[in-house]
């Protein structure tokens, strides 16, 4: 029986990864980003992996695909020039933002800017009370006055965001209606469709987001469809949501703000599937690349979940810094810290990392490209993590001498030590920020890391978890195959899934059981019907959740529900769950307050193959070294002689002892001396703490 070859595919902010599986059998290309076209990096890394599988693109069937393109426009405003139409008297919400300061006491706390200046947000007088009913009707004239002079100022795309629209959104369909019938060829974003939810400030934000980007990546997916089509792979194309699921062409191009994070979202669904695989329920993703790092807990192998993320955060670590988008999204922590993070002294002479990266133009100084600032995979170079003549299959060369000089001249003369020395604090740097943020985000979350499995992906992760789990105290790590590109492979193993959002106050005792059955009908119907655009013979499931919070409380907390729950709309069960999530979250209750139900929410998705158990091994002998070389350890503080050895010679059980380098295509994986390694059935690499 002949397997479809389904291709998976991931932008990145230095790297363009490709994977091509046709049943059991799995190629990978990594490919350096091409800014301009991004499309060119697709289409090479595309005819790379072919040529490996010996088939013509015109066998591939399927093309699933993720990118940061729509997050990189947000954070470099390179967006289309767009309007906000919104309601009278709340012109100024994107810029008033909440009462929430991310900087307590700092007297000289600068705000974001809005993503659009005032003289690009207009009103119209209108209004709808928050149950829906009509208080000020909206005159037909008015917006056609209105979109002549829309007209005039020349936008390409339109965002309409008006209050309480999210339980009516009669004003803005009218609104919708006379700009396309005065405006042919203006895009139009509305908020009741691209975020119905409450919260003025979070879903006008997220809709103007979304209007911002619309041209641009309806540009880019035309082209691509073509180009893609053009090179002989004229088969349907797929993209990543930030929800973890997959999604039309056609809705990514209507809703381009689900795409943010789209990449990240992959390689949690990758790091689940193989938390499956070995039954582990508690596990920390780490998903390092050439630009960011991205840490994301996983519990009983489903990734966390959020409905509102921020981009663009101004002030690192800080939540509130940045530009809020109100859709859901898996919840992770991102931060600058990738192989192409820069360095730099500061005033008070510590090193600093990131956020700014090489990305793949010119990249880090050893890509000999035109980099003179070091990057953290220079000092990987130099501290004997890579081999300059192996680095991604051997199509990328490393120059030793060009990472020294960058360290040179920007950190180690300037901090009067040995470059050696200077790699090393560089390393120690990015390596604590990144365990600052997991700790962080696990103590958010109400989580102890030491009882958590690590499960590494991306480029540059595996050179850096060994020391990651001895900062964390975590004391075991998985390197899963294909490591290097697992997003562009958690990409092949997601869901077509569409989740609905629903913004309708009520009180847990005053809840309406007929109502909500209707509601959760409504929202299943909405999030199927995007689910079939995809595909039209699967079976598609649902799952229900809805966010409950005490009144008086500013925010909600997701509480699951069975379709069961969901159908019979008990109020009692409601408060019930809600009370154990809360216990679970904070500890205990609050006795005598009256709890409160804001919004309503409904997955639809097609269910994935059941992962297969690995098999059980035992450990075995070690494979043969291909050869060995100085490493340093940043635990001991000084180099030591470390075995090389070819992931491709490790077979079930084999086991190997730190210091030790293990080699493959798209990554390298480092075991300090604090750690030991075996081979799992499933081609996993299993580091642990030596004696355990």
């Amino acid at each position: 029986m002949a397997h479809a070859a389904r291709l998976g595919v991931d932008i990145g902010g230095t790297f363009t990864d490709v994977v091509l599986e046709i049943g059991p059998e799995r190629h990978s290309a990594k490919v350096l980003t091409t800014y301009a076209a991004p499309e060119d990096a697709i289409v090479e890394g595309m005819h790379r992996v072919c040529a490996k599988a010996g088939i013509q693109t015109s066998a591939i069937t399927q093309i699933i695909h993720g990118t940061t393109l729509a997050t990189n426009a947000l954070i470099e405003r390179r967006g289309a020039k767009t309007a906000l139409i919104t309601t009278q008297g709340f012109r100024d919400v994107i810029e008033m933002r909440t009462e929430s300061r991310f900087e307590q006491y700092d007297l000289n706390l600068t705000l974001p800017e809005p993503l659009l200046p005032r003289n690009r947000r207009y009103v119209v007088e209108e209004r709808m009370g928050a149950r829906g009913d009509v208080l000020i009707p909206l005159q037909r004239a008015e917006v056609e006055a209105l979109a002549d002079t829309l007209r005039e100022a020349g936008y390409q795309s339109i965002a309409v965001g008006l209050l309480h629209s999210y339980v009516n959104d009669s004003h803005e369909r009218l609104i919708r209606d006379v700009l396309v019938e005065k405006l042919p060829g203006v895009m139009i974003s509305l908020s009741s469709e691209v975020s119905p939810q409450m919260r003025e400030y979070e879903r006008f934000n997220t809709t103007i987001a979304n209007a911002y980007i619309k041209p641009l990546m309806k540009s880019y997916l035309d082209r691509l469809a073509e180009r893609l089509a053009a090179e002989g792979a004229d088969c349907p194309v797929f993209l990543m949501h930030s929800g973890g699921g997959i999604i039309s062409i056609e809705s990514a191009a209507e809703f381009p703000v689900r795409l943010v994070e789209s990449g990240p979202a992959g390689g949690a669904v990758f790091a689940a599937v193989i938390a499956a695989r070995h039954g582990l329920d508690k596990v920390l993703s780490f998903d390092m690349g050439g630009t960011t790092a991205k840490i994301c807990l996983i519990r009983n192998q489903t990734p966390k979940t959020a409905r509102v993320f921020e981009v663009a955060r101004t002030y690192r670590f800080k939540k509130g810094s940045g530009m809020p988008i109100s859709i859901p999204v898996i919840d992770m922590v991102e931060i600058g810290a990738g192989g192409g993070s820069l360095a730099r002294v500061d005033a008070m002479n510590q090193i600093r990392v990131g956020p700014e990266s090489a990305g793949s133009e010119p990249g880090p100084a050893c890509y000999g490209r035109g980099g003179e600032r070091p990057a953290v995979t220079d000092a990987d170079l130099i501290l004997g993590k890579l081999d300059p003549d192996s680095f991604a299959g051997g199509t990328i060369p490393l120059y030793p001498d060009a990472s020294k000089a960058a360290l040179d001249a920007v950190l180690a003369d300037r901090l009067q030590m040995p470059t050696l020395e200077a790699a090393w604090g560089l390393a120690e740097v990015v390596d604590e920020n990144m365990a600052n943020a997991a700790r962080v985000h696990a103590v958010e979350n109400g989580e102890d890391l030491s009882d958590y499995t690590m499960i590494a992906f991306g480029g540059a992760a595996p050179l850096h978890a060994g020391r990651l789990c001895e900062k964390l105290g975590v004391s075991r790590c998985l390197i899963p195959q294909g490591a290097g590109v697992g997003s562009a492979i958690g990409f092949l193993r997601a869901p077509f899934s569409f989740e609905s959002n629903r913004s309708v106050f009520m009180t847990a005792k005053g809840l309406d059981p007929a109502n909500v059955r209707a509601l959760f009908a409504d929202m299943e119907q909405e999030a199927t019907r995007f689910v079939r655009s995809c595909d039209a013979t699967s079976q598609i499931k649902a799952d229900y959740k809805v966010y409950m919070r005490y009144k008086g409380q500013g925010w909600e907390i997701p509480v699951p529900l069975t379709p069961e729950q969901a159908q019979e709309a008990d109020p009692q069960t409601f408060l019930t769950r809600f009370e154990e999530d809360y216990a679970n979250l904070f500890g205990r209750t609050v006795e005598g307050m009256e709890v409160e139900i804001t919004v309503w929410s409904v997955n639809a998705y097609t269910p994935t193959a059941p992962v297969d158990q690995a098999a059980p091994v035992t450990p075995d002998t070690a494979p043969p070294q291909t050869g060995q070389r100085p490493l340093f350890d940043a635990a001991l503080g000084s180099s030591h002689s470390a075995g090389i050895y070819a992931r491709t010679a490790f077979g079930p059980g084999s086991s190997i002892q730190g210091p030790a380098i293990i080699t493959e295509e798209e990554t390298t994986i480092i075991l300090p001396s604090s750690r030991q390694a075996m081979a799992l059935a499933d081609g996993c690499i299993d580091i642990t703490v030596k004696g355990a």
